[in-house]
């Protein structure tokens, strides 16, 4: 693997394809980067294969970055991180995408038996750090079985590689920089509703946010509101409906990063409010929520007001026509709010 990924400093994108946009470099710590630029002409869009959320483009300037940059690859998963982790042991940086979240799992092995053991096996005498898994992940209304899934969870599991997702497009570009630049393997999954509906002011200019770091986004003092992804904006619903309704200040945070996650801001908040809610898409029975509430329970045991709320998808496959059922939306988020309060 190590002689085909010979061309050091590279920038590979695996399996990139989707909807409107041009790649282009942007400046920055030394690294190649490429981007989705918003374009459209004809000629362009004869050259696009599409699927939903990506596109993918010959490298647009060959002479200056060469034509092998960017580059299609085979339906395979496994392949596509393998080759991704032989690109990045000789030093390059490596973004590998898997098309859905729920399509990385023959890629499981690669990752969690190979990517994250991979410095801890060799003594720091080889690594993969530079390697960043982009996939596009969760609910958007009509995906069903094998392209609604939010395997975060699988992942935590494996100390050796860091698992961020983002909440915005502004913050999707300065987490993933972060995960570019960040010396260990990341995999960065990336809400797929946020493609069609989120629109927000994104600086064209390389900036950073740092990883490992949660963040508060609106201060409480009644409970504490958890989530990542797309649940941040439904635990923000909530509490504003809470405010309304209740009369209770909600503090609302965005983990941000799955792993290794921000303890000690999480604490420090249930500290303050007694009370603790934790929303995701994924599956109750081992979803990362779990892992938060106990640690949660260790720290602030003397703190807690009342038991901490899980708030998260049925165990049970994704539905399809039963999807508005099986997310936790934000009406199931304020009722265990309400009982939270009433304990």
């Amino acid at each position: 693997m190590a002689v085909v990924a010979a061309a050091a400093g590279w920038l590979l994108r695996l399996r990139a394809a989707g909807a409107e946009g041009h790649w282009r470099r942007l400046p920055g710590a030394g690294l190649a980067r490429g981007f989705l630029h918003p374009a459209a002409t004809v000629e362009d869009a004869a050259q696009r294969r599409q699927v939903a959320h990506f596109t993918f483009q010959p490298d647009p300037e060959p002479r200056e970055y060469g034509k092998d940059r960017v580059f299609n690859t085979p339906l395979c998963e496994q392949g596509i991180v393998g080759f991704g982790i032989g690109i990045a042991v000789t030093g390059a940086t490596a973004i590998a995408e898997i098309q859905f979240a729920d399509y990385i799992f023959p890629a499981f092995d690669q990752i969690v038996n190979e990517a994250a053991k991979y410095r801890y096996r060799s003594g720091d005498l080889f690594n993969c750090g530079s390697l960043t898994i982009r996939s596009p992940w969760g609910c958007v209304g009509h995906g069903a079985l094998y392209h609604s899934q939010s395997p975060e969870a699988f992942f935590a599991h494996c100390p050796g590689i860091k698992v961020v997702i983002p909440r915005s497009p502004f913050q999707a570009k300065g987490l993933l920089l972060s995960c570019i630049e960040d010396k260990n393997p990341c995999i960065f999954f990336e809400p797929k509703i946020l493609y069609r509906a989120a629109a927000e002011e994104v600086p064209i200019e390389p900036y950073n946010i740092p990883l490992s770091q949660a963040e508060v986004i609106q201060e409480g003092s009644d409970v504490t509101l958890v989530a990542w992804g797309t649940q941040v904006h439904v635990i923000r619903e909530v509490a504003s409906m809470a405010k309304e309704k209740l009369g209770v200040s909600c503090e609302v945070i965005d983990l941000r990063t799955i792993i290794p996650w921000d303890v000690d801001t999480i604490c420090k908040s249930v500290i303050k409010t007694g009370r603790l809610l934790i929303s995701h898409e994924a599956p109750l029975t081992g979803g990362f929520a779990s892992e938060i509430s106990s640690t949660v329970q260790e720290e602030c045991f003397l703190n807690l007001e009342a038991p901490i709320s899980r708030v998260c998808g049925y165990d049970t496959p994704f539905p399809h026509i039963f999807e508005p059922f099986y997310i936790p939306d934000k009406w199931k988020c304020y009722d265990a709010l309400r009982k939270m309060i009433n304990y």
